[in-house]
């Protein structure tokens, strides 16, 4: 793990690349909504980088069951996936 330069955020070496483009699309861009759909696709790689590396049974749980729609049984277990994925990120955030 490598702090993020100017920042108090500390981001897994799996996540340094996803991060270092993003920061270099907001750099690229002012601020507004151009640079928010520019940079969209990154962020929610980063997030997702991110969320995998604090939780990854349950990111795991969530992409696996969440992938497609299905019977009444799996959008249960994707509701149930999530709400657990969503625990674990409040823990280890909070």
């Amino acid at each position: 793990m490598s702090r993020a330069h100017g920042e108090s955020l500390t981001v897994p070496i799996r996540c340094e690349r996803l991060h270092a483009a993003l920061r270099q699309c907001h750099s690229r861009l002012p601020a507004g909504p151009p640079r928010e759909a520019a940079c969209r696709h990154l962020n929610r790689s980063l997030a997702g980088c991110l969320v995998a590396e604090v939780c990854p049974a349950e990111s795991d749980a969530v992409r696996t069951l969440c992938t497609s729609c299905g019977t009444g049984l799996k959008r249960s277990q994707c509701h149930q996936a999530q709400l657990s994925l969503a625990t674990c990120c409040e823990r280890r955030g909070g």
